[in-house]
C-alpha cells in the first residue's frame, strides 16, 4: 500500500482496546487527593513526563499561556498553607449550621504532606494583545491553562500520583508569597505525590456534601432545554451501558515504576 499521508502529517494508527480503556480508567479514577499522600519523593523523570503532558494541552491561538512553579521547599509550603488556613476560616463562616460543621471536618488540602506542590499560571499578555481565537471570548487563555491542569492531572493518575487542587486562597496573597508578577494570573495550586490509596468515589460525594448529577438530566438537544427526539433514543440508551464503577477496580492502588 502506498503512503498517501500528506507532508507534515502522521498516519493515524488508532488505539487498541486496552489503550482506549486505560484512558477512560484514568478519567474515571482520577481523584482530588487531600489526605493520602506518602512521603516518597517523585522521581524527576516522572515529574518531567507529567509536566510535558501539561505543556501539550490545547491552547487558544497556540499561545501556551501557562508557566509552572515547582515547589519543594518546606518553608514555602508552610507559608502557602498559612494563606490557606486564613482563607479557609473565612470560607467556613459562609456556611451555617450543620453545613458549617461538615465543612470544618473536611480536609481540603495536603500542601505540607505532598512532596511536590505546583502552581500553574496564565500569562494573558503572551504573544501580544490580539490572539487567534481570543478576539471575542477574552477568557479563552484562562480556559487553556485549565486544560493544562487537566492534562497534568490525568497523566499523574496514570503514573500512580495523586493530585489535589487547592483553591481556597486570596490570589493576591498567593502572588506575593510566590513572587508571581502582578500581570500573571495564578490558575491552580496543586499538591502532588504518591498516595496510599485512591478513593473509589470523590471524597465530597462520600461525605454526603453533594452527589454526581445524572448525565441524562444535563443533556439538551438542538437548543437549550430541547427534548430528546426519536433520533436521540439510541444515545440515551447507550448512556445506560457505559460502565463507570471504580469500586470494582482492584488495580486502583498506585504502583511504582
Amino acid at each position: 500500500m502506498s503512503d498517501t499521508t500528506p507532508p507534515g502529517m502522521q498516519p493515524h494508527p488508532g488505539f487498541s482496546e486496552e489503550e482506549r480503556d486505560a484512558v477512560y480508567r484514568a478519567i474515571f479514577t482520577r481523584r482530588d487527593v487531600r489526605s493520602e499522600f506518602l512521603p516518597d519523593p517523585v522521581p524527576d523523570e516522572v515529574l518531567a513526563r507529567v509536566l510535558t503532558a501539561a505543556h501539550h494541552a490545547p491552547s487558544v491561538g497556540f499561545m501556551q499561556p501557562w508557566d509552572f512553579l515547582v515547589i519543594r521547599s518546606p518553608a514555602v509550603k508552610a507559608r502557602v498553607q498559612a494563606l490557606y488556613r486564613q482563607a479557609n476560616e473565612e470560607a467556613a463562616q459562609l456556611f451555617e449550621g450543620e453545613k458549617q460543621a461538615t465543612y470544618r471536618n473536611l480536609k481540603l488540602e495536603g500542601i505540607v504532606e505532598a512532596p511536590v506542590n505546583l502552581c500553574i499560571t496564565c500569562d494573558r499578555r503572551r504573544h501580544g494583545p490580539v490572539v487567534v481565537g481570543r478576539t471575542h471570548i477574552e477568557t479563552m487563555d484562562i480556559f487553556s491553562s485549565v486544560c493544562a491542569v487537566q492534562n497534568l492531572w490525568l497523566a499523574a493518575r496514570a503514573e500512580g500520583l495523586g493530585v489535589g487542587w487547592v483553591s481556597i486562597f486570596h490570589q493576591d496573597a498567593l502572588r506575593d508569597t510566590l513572587g508571581i508578577p502582578r500581570d500573571i494570573l495564578p490558575i491552580a495550586y496543586l499538591c502532588m505525590g504518591y498516595v496510599s490509596q485512591f478513593h473509589a468515589r470523590p471524597e465530597l460525594e462520600k461525605a454526603g456534601w453533594l452527589s454526581r448529577l445524572p448525565l441524562e438530566e444535563l443533556l439538551h438537544f438542538d437548543g437549550w432545554g430541547g427534548a430528546a427526539g426519536e433520533a436521540d433514543g439510541a444515545l440515551l440508551g447507550a448512556l445506560g451501558k457505559v460502565g463507570v464503577n471504580p469500586e470494582d477496580d482492584r488495580r486502583s492502588t498506585p504502583g511504582r515504576r
